[in-house]
């Protein structure tokens, strides 16, 4: 085949990246691996490449953003060129529905309402122009459009939050701590006295309530999560700091001393 010289041109943007993507599929002479590739077995990379890109931002890395939004783009490129060889859609098609969308949801931007509301009532006016989408999409249901391959925790919350619009919902705050206190009670009953399933049954009940709980105090769970990651792995790495200046690594200690210099770099962080 003959080279085509988008290919080595550093400045043809989106087009260069397109025609590489077409040449790693090309069935006679592109990339054996990326021509086995089908929607399913890429989807587990787009999500990890949605989570890089999360976890650059969460460092504040902006060199590594750069590159981990390119591993996402190049995702979304993959996909539609897939979608392209089955006759589905193009990625100009992406670009168009997109650019459509983001036209059609912000009136007050590229219309003529006004832009003086707050940002409570812009929300509203989003999901509303949303729901409109759905009812033209026959989603009816009020869950329709959450979508399944979401994380779960990510995905408790949507649903929920989606329940609240048509008044399914706990009035306060402590109607969730009091259901969390029976989940709780329930999920040592079900240890003690029911079999695995049922204890894996009360736990997802907790966690389901617990991702309700962040959404009454206004907490993201997924974020939530991942900042308490990113803490446990930062203090844990101090621990094993603190270990390893005293010649020793963790297997060598045990939990009193470990536990200790955990609260060690408690303390540090607060210096």
């Amino acid at each position: 085949m003959p080279e085509n010289p988008l290919i080595h041109d550093s400045s043809a943007g989106i087009e260069r990246l397109l025609e590489i993507m077409r040449r790693l599929r090309d069935p006679k002479t592109g990339c054996p691996w990326d021509i086995e590739q089908d929607f399913a077995t890429i989807a587990p990379y787009t999500i990890e490449e949605a989570y890089e890109v999360a976890d650059a931002i969460e460092r504040q890395d902006w060199d590594e953003l750069k590159g981990e939004l390119g591993d996402l783009l190049f995702q979304s490129v993959f996909h539609a060129q897939m979608a392209e060889e089955a006759g589905h859609f193009t990625f100009q098609d992406v670009v168009q529905v997109m650019s459509d969308k983001m036209v059609s949801r912000h009136p007050h931007v590229f219309g003529d309402e006004s832009r003086e509301k707050s940002a409570e009532q812009q929300t509203q006016d989003w999901e509303a122009i949303k729901a409109a989408e759905r009812a033209g999409k026959a989603q009816q249901g009020t869950l329709d459009g959450v979508a399944v391959g979401l994380p779960s925790l990510l995905r408790a919350y949507k649903l929920q939050k989606r329940a609240a619009r048509v008044g399914f919902d706990w009035p306060s705050t402590l109607n969730v701590l009091a259901k969390i206190a029976e989940e709780s009670a329930e999920l040592v009953e079900a240890k003690e006295e029911l079999p695995q399933d049922k204890v894996e049954e009360e736990f997802g009940d907790l966690m389901f309530v617990m991702a309700n709980l962040g959404r009454h105090l206004g907490v993201e769970p997924e974020a939530a999560l991942r900042a308490a990651n990113a803490k446990f792995t930062r203090r844990f790495e101090g621990v094993e700091a603190k270990l390893a200046a005293r010649g020793k690594r963790p297997e060598d200690s045990d939990l009193a001393e470990m536990d200790a210099l955990w609260d060690e770099v408690k303390i540090d962080e607060r210096r």
